[in-house]
């Protein structure tokens, strides 16, 4: 595979490539936490193509590895669905990880980068960013209504390769308008007002807070409560304390009030009739008092 951009001038549509030699000396071992980075013009899933790479040379992707694409025509979100990005306006990444953790222990990797990429945001774009339960990040959106709405403006793909790896795929939108957005309840960092839209700012500060909290969690084994990292989680999720309506991927809906996270990062329910529910998938609604 070989990498874009390298020694291209950036285009002149106010929405310069990524250059990926510059992006390596920050971000490439000794000097960041990656052992690779490839940046590559158009891939129709970060996450398929690196997954595929890795299968067939293993070697040549030591963890962990980054594979970013510039524009992503059949982008994959949670449930096969599919959404495309402008060239250079979105981040589209995917990052290869081997975490010496318990294989149950994987079910945290979602949450751990939405902390990581609202932090990243909250400290570099000045949004406040969070995370809806569990894998979208959403940042208020104030061309969209008054109070400001929460829009989504990440989403997070984690899945576990046949070698027992990891790929965890971003996709942030930075700079689309509000036309060029897949869904009317999305956004971009530019309609959020950031105070950056410079995508490699953000992909640096987004790496080093991932490398930061991946690396709490292996010392502490996995254990996601041993490191903290639950109780930082639930300081982002907005998704706790609110009534919520879960579609649960096998069918029917279940509605509750959210109260916290199971130890394996499941979204715990307490329901009308004083039961509760753990729920490990499913997409979630944030619901008003009065419904």
């Amino acid at each position: 595979m070989t990498s874009a951009h390298d020694d291209q001038t950036p285009p002149d549509d106010g929405r310069p490539a990524l250059r990926a030699d510059f992006l390596r000396e920050l971000l490439v071992a000794p000097a960041g936490p990656l052992a690779r980075l490839e940046v590559v013009a158009e891939s129709p899933s970060t996450n398929a193509e690196l997954a595929r790479a890795v299968a067939q040379d293993p070697d040549a992707w030591p963890a962990p590895a980054l594979l970013v694409a510039e524009h992503q025509p059949a982008g994959r979100g949670r449930h096969g669905r599919t959404w495309t990005t402008p060239p250079r306006a979105a981040l589209l990444g995917s990052l290869l990880l081997r975490p010496a953790v318990p294989r149950a222990a994987l079910s945290w990797l979602p949450l751990l980068a939405g902390l990581a990429t609202a932090r990243a945001l909250r400290a570099t774009a000045g949004v406040d960013a969070v995370v809806k339960w569990p894998n979208d990040v959403l940042v208020p959106d104030p061309g969209a209504g008054s109070p400001p709405p929460l829009r989504k403006v990440a989403g997070i793909l984690a899945e576990v390769l046949p070698d027992g790896g990891v790929v965890v795929g971003v996709g942030l939108n930075v700079t689309q308008t509000r036309d060029e957005l897949p869904v009317p309840t999305a956004t971009s960092l530019a309609l959020a007002g950031a105070a950056t839209t410079d995508r490699e700012v953000v992909l640096v500060a987004l790496h080093e807070a991932f490398g930061e909290i991946l690396a709490r969690w292996q010392d502490a084994g996995g254990d996601a409560h041993a490191a903290g990292l639950d109780a930082d989680c639930a300081g982002i999720i907005a998704t706790l304390g609110t009534r919520v309506r879960v579609e649960r991927v096998g069918g029917g809906d279940v509605v509750g009030l959210a109260t916290g996270l199971a130890p394996d990062g499941g979204l715990e329910l307490r329901h009308d009739d004083g039961t509760t529910s753990v729920h490990h998938s499913g997409d979630v609604h944030h619901l008003r008092p009065h419904d």
